[in-house]
């Protein structure tokens, strides 16, 4: 079986062509990239290790992905992941975040349709709404929010599920993703090949540059490791907001199964996500590194809420367990140590990565 990897120079899709090349001997696994993400070159020695060839080119591009081999999956890593980007805050404008996120997915639905190849795409809970989000009611632990009162559809104490409203606003990054999920069905409704969407909470772990539009948890350890001191933005800047992660390694699990059973009556979406025993809030995040890293003194924070920021995202995953029989396999605490071993024994690369002298980029 060959497989197409986009994105396979960034954390997700590298991450996961080494686990798929790991698991099977029976996929021939081939990637493009436009080494466009500082630091994503690295990459390149890591995936040849694995057998993967690599392919320079670009998703906004048809003619770049018309130069490439035929495969009889693709799985769509490519996209700028920033829930700022398009708004100017993240230097990303929104014509140049749709290029990336929306028309090329376009692309790839077109390089489906002429090679007959079906597709896995990479989703975001970023999809479902911001506002709705805020709504919630909660009670404030010392450590977290904790989601009390009536709830709306779609929301329950294991969290948010696939029936959970996607009304505006969601974010310019959260609406390109649900538009590119829309064309997707529409594509694979129309010319018949096979489709997955995997709505994903945080990934992040070892080999994760850090950046903030990355994922948190990676951002705080890669943080720490250069001894700098994050701060906790919004919500009262408390750090009680609360997120869940999986690694991509436990995502690549689950696409593993997805392409061995083509055929599987489960649900074309699915969430994926580390579920309440993956979640942490900021503040618990913020006491773990600590820990590791020996820091002292206090973390700041800022009260003022940044727009479609959310207070609490955790993955309400049990489509993906009920038809797929995946779970993360890793524990929070395991992940989190590997992650901030990772970036201590990588702080120089990581910092040579950041640029601005080491200084994190706004969060």
């Amino acid at each position: 079986m060959k497989v197409l990897i986009t994105g396979v120079c960034g954390y997700v899709g590298s991450r996961i062509a080494a686990r798929l090349a790991a698991s099977s001997s029976r996929l021939e696994l081939f990637g493009v990239d436009n080494l466009s993400r500082r630091g994503s070159e690295t990459s390149l020695e890591f995936l040849a290790g694995h057998g993967v060839r690599f392919f320079h080119g670009d998703i906004r591009l048809k003619e770049d992905l018309d130069a490439l081999p035929a495969a009889d999956w693709v799985i769509d890593c490519a996209a700028n992941p920033s829930v700022l980007a398009g708004t100017g805050a993240s230097g990303t404008t929104a014509a140049q975040l749709t290029g990336v996120n929306l028309n090329g997915t376009l692309n790839l639905l077109e390089y489906c349709r002429q090679r007959g190849s079906g597709l896995v795409l990479l989703s975001t809970s970023r999809v479902y709404s911001a506002a709705a989000l805020n709504a919630l009611s909660f009670k404030k632990t010392a450590s977290r929010l904790v989601p009390s009162g009536r709830f709306p559809e779609g929301f329950s104490d294991e969290g948010v599920s696939e029936e959970f409203s996607t009304a505006a606003p969601l974010s310019l990054y959260g609406a390109t993703k649900l538009a590119s999920e829309v064309m997707a069905e529409e594509y694979a409704c129309a010319f018949g090949f096979p489709l997955r969407i995997n709505r994903s909470g945080v990934i992040g772990g070892p080999g994760q540059f850090g950046k903030a539009d990355q994922g948190i948890f990676s951002f705080w350890a890669c943080s720490y490791a250069l001894g700098l001191r994050p701060k906790f933005i919004g919500y009262g800047g408390r750090g009680l907001q609360v997120r869940d992660w999986v690694s991509a390694e436990e995502v690549a699990d689950l696409i593993l199964r997805q392409l061995k059973n083509p055929g599987s009556k489960a649900p074309r979406t699915v969430n994926i996500g580390g579920g309440l025993k993956n979640s942490m809030s900021l503040r618990e995040l913020d006491d773990l590194c600590r820990a590791f890293f020996g820091a002292s003194g206090k973390t700041e924070g800022v009260a003022a809420t940044r727009p479609c920021d959310v207070p609490y995202y955790v993955t309400d995953a049990a489509l993906a367990q009920k038809h797929w029989g995946w779970k993360p396999a890793e524990t929070n605490a395991a992940r989190l140590e590997r992650t901030c071993r990772w970036a201590l024994e990588n702080k120089e690369n990581i910092k040579r990565w950041w640029g601005q002298g080491g200084r994190p980029p706004k969060a």
